[in-house]
């Protein structure tokens, strides 16, 4: 009897992480615009520290042990048949390949900033985007920091720490920074960010300029009424997600372009079809992108395939996590109730990193670079 086929539809966090899971019980067709996992998380670290952090969030798709069993598909989605259950795409050297699905999961992310983009690129196209993003920041005397989400938070953070001599602005329209976490949580990380001389700029909401999708060059002009603010180079983390499903029929999507999902991250309408990660609207964070929602849609998956009974994704009310990323004191997460625990220095690359993420979330992960 043949396994069921599961097409995986986008190869970030959330996508691969389904995969892994799914690669004993079905088979697994992965789709990727890129050769291997290119996180969008810790922009910081990937602009100050790139090769440090192409360790942990560039990594090869032949690296991971599970997926042996996967078959992955360079290219770029450029259509669905949902009657004739077909997902079509764009392959890397410019053939129309299509894909035939039982199952299909959208997790094909969102486009934001110039770390996040769905072009399709080879490994030495990513290479290159990663040590180009790092000469222009090394090379600025000043650095101005659009944005008060965990993405801008840690841009400033991590830039300064990397360049103690640069002046470092961080600028955001709200009284305070991260305002998705508790309180606690920005009250932390402002101590850092002052230890480390960064400016702090609360109600600054900036004119967002056409070319803002790439480190640009100052001045910031703000619609808040404040001066313009000059720069070398400007990082804009300002949290405009457009959603990559253009590929999609408009009728499985919500009035901003994510995907509409049930509890159960089923389509409505469509329960051969799941969704997950920043691209499924499964609640006004998207939280599914970040909290393990992975092992419910695993579940719900072979249950459907089983006729079984699906479970429900509660997302949590506040996000949570690590801000700034490893530092040199150790990682430091933040709770949803805002208080912080801290994995230290020593037990990162063994434990956290070696044991409980390659081994533990990703079952096996040959050595990377």
């Amino acid at each position: 009897m043949s396994r069921p086929r599961v097409v995986v539809a986008g190869l970030g966090d959330s996508g691969l992480l389904t995969a892994i899971h799914l690669s004993r019980h079905c088979d697994v067709v992965g789709i990727s615009a890129k050769p291997g996992l290119v996180s969008g998380q810790e922009l910081g670290i990937r602009l100050s520290s790139p090769d440090e952090w192409a360790e942990q969030y560039w990594v090869p798709f032949d690296k991971y042990r599970r997926l042996d069993r996967v078959r992955t598909v360079h290219g770029a989605l450029t259509g669905l048949d949902l009657d004739a259950r077909q997902v079509t795409i764009e392959g890397a050297d410019g053939s129309t390949l299509v894909e035939d699905y039982d199952v299909l999961v959208v997790s094909t992310g969102v486009t934001n900033g110039f770390w996040r983009q769905p072009v399709v690129q080879s490994a030495d196209e990513v290479d290159a985007a990663l040590r180009a993003d790092h000469e222009r920041i090394a090379a600025a005397s000043s650095v101005a920091v659009v944005g008060g989400g965990a993405a801008a938070v840690g841009t400033a953070a991590n830039v300064a720490a990397r360049w103690p001599d640069k002046q470092v602005d961080l600028y955001f329209p709200g009284e305070r920074a991260i305002p998705s976490h508790h309180g606690r949580a920005w009250g932390s990380v402002r101590e850092i960010l002052e230890e480390r001389g960064v400016g702090l700029h609360p109600g600054h909401r900036a004119v967002v300029p056409d070319d803002a999708d790439q480190i640009t060059k100052g001045p910031v002009e703000w619609s808040t009424g404040q001066p313009p603010a000059g720069a070398d180079a400007v990082v804009w983390a300002i949290g405009r997600v457009r959603p990559n499903t253009g590929w999609l029929p408009a009728e499985l999507l919500d009035d901003d372009g994510f995907v509409r999902v049930t509890p159960e991250l089923q389509l409505p309408g469509h329960p051969e079809v799941f969704a997950i990660g920043d691209v499924a609207a499964t609640d006004p964070l998207r939280s599914s992108a970040r909290n393990r929602a992975d092992r419910v849609l695993a579940r719900n998956i072979r249950a459907h395939l089983r006729g079984r009974r699906l479970k429900s994704y509660h997302p949590p009310r506040r996000r949570w996590g690590s801000v700034i990323g490893t530092q040199e004191n150790g990682l430091t997460v933040y709770a949803p109730n805002g208080y912080a625990f801290r994995f230290p220095h020593w037990s990162i690359r063994v434990i956290l990193r070696g044991l409980i993420t390659r081994l533990g979330i990703y079952k096996g992960v040959r050595s990377n670079r």
